[in-house]
């Protein structure tokens, strides 16, 4: 009694050892089977089973197909193939059929690529060029004294450089006198340094104008004789791009 039940148990066993040692490789051998495959697994299942258990009998031949292909789908189910070939069984894979050689996260899906883009470069400063000009006068004089010549040149020979560049000429008195004859010296003042410049050093006069201050803005005390020859003057800037 005892080797029939054992008889009766060797298909089933011998079954399971089949299927087994199938169910990696696909029909084409060439791929693992996977949980797709169970029709496949439950066909090979039954026939071995059949085939098994016909060596004992036709009854066993029945019962043997049935346990057979159960067996088969249940191995099947059980193993883990790689469809996409990815390095992730398709029962962990959630991002099945990825193209090859794609890097993956261990769940199957695609890492993500960061593309790198060119820092933006900050715009920097360029600091301006200046150059500015001090032109002192006698008292109650407008005329541009020789000593004052090489200054302005340097100031005409800049603006040549740099044809976008503009100044205005700014004249300034000292405090002796009304303020209308001062606001008149002023302007006479502003005015002849314009005109070397315009006349002598070729500079466009449209980029030259010229105002008159009077008093109004010392720049020394103007209670001594040292304080009011600093304040007859004539001052302009340029200022341009290096």
């Amino acid at each position: 009694m005892r080797l029939r039940s054992m008889m009766g148990i060797a298909p089933i066993l011998l079954v399971s050892s089949v299927l087994s040692g199938c169910v990696t490789t696909s029909s084409t051998g060439d791929a693992p089977l996977n949980q797709g495959n169970w029709p496949l697994c439950t066909a090979i299942g039954g026939l071995t089973g059949a085939g098994l258990g016909a060596i004992e009998s036709s009854t066993w031949a029945a019962g043997g197909a049935v346990a057979g292909a159960v067996i088969g789908t249940l191995i099947c189910f059980a193993q883990d193939g790689d469809a996409d070939d990815d390095g992730v069984f398709d029962r962990r894979d959630r991002c099945p059929a990825t193209p090859p050689n794609m890097p993956v996260h261990h769940n199957g899906c695609p890492l993500k690529e960061y593309v790198s883009t060119p820092a933006q470069l900050e715009p920097i400063e360029v600091d301006s060029v200046r150059v500015e000009l001090d032109v002192k006068f006698d008292f109650n004089k407008s005329d541009v004294k020789e000593g004052s010549q090489a200054d302005i040149k340097s100031l005409a020979d800049f603006m040549k450089q740099h044809p976008q560049s503009t100044t205005t000429v700014e004249g300034h008195t000292d405090a002796i006198g009304s303020d209308a004859y001062n606001q008149g010296l002023s302007e006479r003042r502003a005015n002849a340094v314009r005109d070397v410049l315009v006349n002598q050093h070729g500079i466009d006069s449209v980029r030259v104008s010229s105002v008159g201050y009077s008093e109004s803005r010392p720049v020394a005390d103007n209670g001594s004789d040292s304080g009011r020859a600093i304040n007859r003057r004539v001052e302009a800037e340029v200022e341009a791009q290096p």
